[in-house]
């Protein structure tokens, strides 16, 4: 009997495999890992490339030297020498790795954004407030399309497990950041946790953090050009033996290297504004998911104009 178990759970575990593969598996999540695993030691020049490519996967495939070379401030030979630097023979070698992904998960949204992009460029006049306004549906549009094809189901999981074993969590973002924390700090006040939003009201950024330590956890929300006082609070959480949570734009990021868990949110962009979409959809699939993971009862909030006891 112990023989015909064995072949059974043998193919119970193939299957399993070939269903969930590892997040190894992808060959541009694996090249991107090895990018930022590397990006400390990178020179400047090549810095630059890296969070290009990390930015810019979907456009990579199609994008030529000389492009990402002015888009990024550095002469042509220098994205050459970065897919050199990965064990590339040039960057055209390095393209095939994402074309094959492009091949496999483009998005018609992504398309349509450009042929609005297209048309936009090509008007003459001054854009209705209408058209405007369908700009930024069609950027937000193409924003979730590209969270939904990329979410990391196994970081999400261990961001959600990370703030379940917290005692106390700390919520800090600045700028166009704050509206998120704003909200995650919201919602989270439901819930039968210890939630302090860091908002540093009165410059009192660090006295906010002061007392976090052992056994608490940090939600850290930056962007690009990514707040200094957001830093400040992650490096302070790591050396009194806080877990970070980090939810930002790239794996190189600063904030990145001190997370304990890291949550990525690419966002669309119209008119060179960048959008919320994607990180206010993070934010409250965290509060949800943390929600149900402590089986709470989430109350809703009821409005009390005297506030009498």
């Amino acid at each position: 009997m112990d023989a015909a178990v064995k072949p059974r759970a043998a193919l119970r575990r193939a299957t399993a495999t070939r269903v969930r593969p590892p997040a190894a598996a992808d060959p541009v999540e694996a090249l991107i890992a090895r990018i930022a695993a590397d990006y400390d030691g990178l020179p400047p020049r090549l810095k630059s490339v890296a969070r290009y490519v990390e930015r810019h996967r979907a456009s990579v495939p199609v994008d030529r030297v000389g492009e990402i070379a002015e888009r990024c401030g550095v002469q042509p030979s220098a994205v050459v020498r970065f897919a050199q630097r990965f064990g590339y023979s040039g960057f055209s070698e390095l393209q095939q790795v994402f074309r094959a992904q492009w091949t496999s998960r483009a998005s018609p949204q992504s398309t349509y954004q450009q042929r609005i992009r297209r048309l936009l460029a090509e008007r003459r006049g001054a854009l209705s407030p209408g058209a405007v306004a369908r700009e930024f549906i069609g950027a937000s549009e193409a924003g979730l399309a590209e969270l939904a094809r990329d979410f990391d189901d196994a970081a999400f999981a261990a961001a959600v497990a990370l703030l379940e074993r917290a005692q106390h969590i700390y919520v800090v973002g600045v700028r166009r950041s704050f509206p998120v924390a704003a909200y995650i700090s919201y919602a989270l006040q439901h819930i039968d946790k210890r939630v302090q939003q860091v908002d540093g009201l009165g410059g009192m950024v660090m006295e906010q953090v002061r007392a976090i330590g052992p056994g608490d956890a940090m939600l850290a929300i930056s962007f690009t050009p990514y707040g200094k006082e957001t830093q400040a609070c992650v490096r302070h959480a790591r050396r009194r033996g806080a877990k970070v949570l980090v939810l930002t734009d790239s794996r190189m990021a600063p904030l990145a290297r001190h997370a304990h868990a890291l949550l990525l949110a690419h966002e669309g962009s119209a008119f060179a504004f960048r959008s919320l979409t994607n990180t206010l959809c993070i934010g409250q699939a965290l509060f949800v998911a943390l929600a149900a993971r402590l089986e709470s009862s989430v109350e809703e909030t009821r409005y009390r104009g005297d506030y009498d006891d």
